[in-house]
């Protein structure tokens, strides 16, 4: 995603942020941290993550350390990158035959290059019992073509983080748990207070939210031959959806123009209702803006009549020119074996892909006094359960999202009947 942007956020794509990575020196963005000389003889593996440092430094140093220790001749030189400067680096990596040994990504940018056979296949040299530690569904999430391409890392599911004084003026009891019964408490939000009940952004460059809205709402979005299916009754209902949102005044002008993070600037400044992310961006909320904080309550993720949940997934890929492909597996591995896994959970406040990780009492329970982030990190964990990968592994993912995108804003606009742009969306992705 870039929901865990830092997912994207370490959610969004998601969060994505929904919720990492690259090199500790003194300058920012360009960091070397555990640096390691090889020594004779040792490989050296050379580990990308995404934005993870400062905050992470002392786990990825002592992970490090307990790995060199149990594998005396395999070295690791951690590199962290920041979020937005990744695929332009990893890009110009793999073209120019240099690439890093492992490399944390998200399967959505990963398939892109998985299509161009730029990562090792892993289902080679992971055994189905390796395999078998790690979430099912959430495994697929990096496979393409029958193929596994990644393994999966540190996951997030989106909340809905509400802020209760508005919903009070609104006179709403609870927040909404479908996309209809959110167009209704829009409507009365706006009316009774004048401020947007929440923010989507249609941005094609940015979240993947609505596309995996449209999923959430019973829409198929390609067939089993990688053409538009969309083009259908779903589809228009969804499509409609959004037009008649827009149209009535209920959803910021800016969601044509502005991302993902004009949506929590929103909502910490108190002009929405509701935010959509993962629970790593309460804290975030609580730093920048703790009145809005202290009035904050949590809800399980807004959906359709489907019921779909989503997940956004970090993993790790091992490109296929690699030059120590064995030691690049084994610390992958290492790196997302179920103890580290649920050391790091606890660390960033994400999930873990390890089944038996997730099924410690830490996602279980929490005492009636516990915290709005600790009880978000339960509700997360139950989400889990029902969560999917919505969007389809797809090397032009991207491409389907600005047809999609693209030509729901001009009906949004007016520029297009909502027939029309579903039509020529249709015709975009296929062509």
């Amino acid at each position: 995603m870039r929901q865990l942007q830092k997912f994207k956020q370490l959610t969004l794509w998601a969060l994505m942020g929904l919720f990492t990575s690259w090199l500790i020196s003194c300058s920012p963005g360009n960091i070397t941290a555990n640096k390691q000389q090889s020594t004779s003889g040792a490989a050296t593996v050379e580990f990308w993550t995404m934005q993870l440092q400062p905050e992470f430094t002392n786990y990825f140093q002592s992970l490090i350390k307990n790995f060199e220790t149990e594998n005396s001749g395999i070295k690791v030189n951690w590199v962290d990158i920041p979020w937005s400067a990744m695929e332009n680096k990893i890009l110009t990596a793999v073209s120019a035959n240099t690439p890093p040994d492992v490399v944390n990504l998200n399967p959505v940018f990963a398939s892109q290059l998985a299509g161009r056979n730029a990562w090792l296949d892993l289902d080679t040299k992971i055994s189905p019992e390796q395999r078998s530690s790690y979430l099912p569904n959430i495994w697929k999430a990096s496979t393409l073509n029958g193929k596994s391409f990644g393994i999966p890392w540190y996951l997030t599911t989106r909340l809905t983080i509400y802020n209760m004084d508005l919903l009070k003026q609104a006179g709403v009891n609870e927040p909404p748990a479908t996309y209809a019964a959110l167009a209704d408490v829009a409507e009365k939000i706006k009316d009774k207070t004048g401020k947007y009940a929440f923010f989507a952004t249609f941005v094609p460059q940015d979240s993947g939210e609505v596309l995996e809205s449209l999923v959430q709402m019973g829409v198929t979005l390609v067939d089993s031959g990688g053409k538009a299916a969309f083009n259908s009754p779903q589809g228009k209902a969804a499509f409609q959806y959004w037009v008649d949102l827009y149209q009535k005044g209920l959803l910021p002008r800016e969601v044509l123009t502005q991302g993902h993070r004009h949506a929590i600037d929103l909502y910490q400044s108190g002009q929405t209702a509701f935010l959509a992310s993962g629970p790593e961006f309460l804290k975030t909320i609580a730093k920048n803006a703790p009145q809005i904080a202290e009035n904050s309550a949590i809800a399980p993720q807004i959906s359709g009549d489907t019921g779909k949940k989503n997940v956004a997934v970090m993993n790790v890929v091992v490109p296929r020119a690699s030059k120590h492909p064995d030691a690049a597996v084994k610390f992958a591995l290492f790196l997302t074996n179920d103890q580290n896994q649920l050391t790091f959970a606890k660390a960033a406040n994400v999930l873990p892909s390890s089944i038996k990780a997730l099924g410690d009492n830490y996602f279980k329970n929490v005492p009636d006094s516990a915290s709005t982030v600790e009880k978000a990190r339960i509700i997360s964990a139950n989400q889990l359960q029902q969560a999917e990968i919505l969007t389809p592994t797809l090397k032009d993912y991207k491409l389907l999202q600005k047809a999609i995108y693209e030509n729901l804003q001009a009906a949004m606009l007016g520029q297009k009947t909502v027939d029309k742009a579903l039509e020529d969306a249709a015709s975009q992705w296929n062509t």
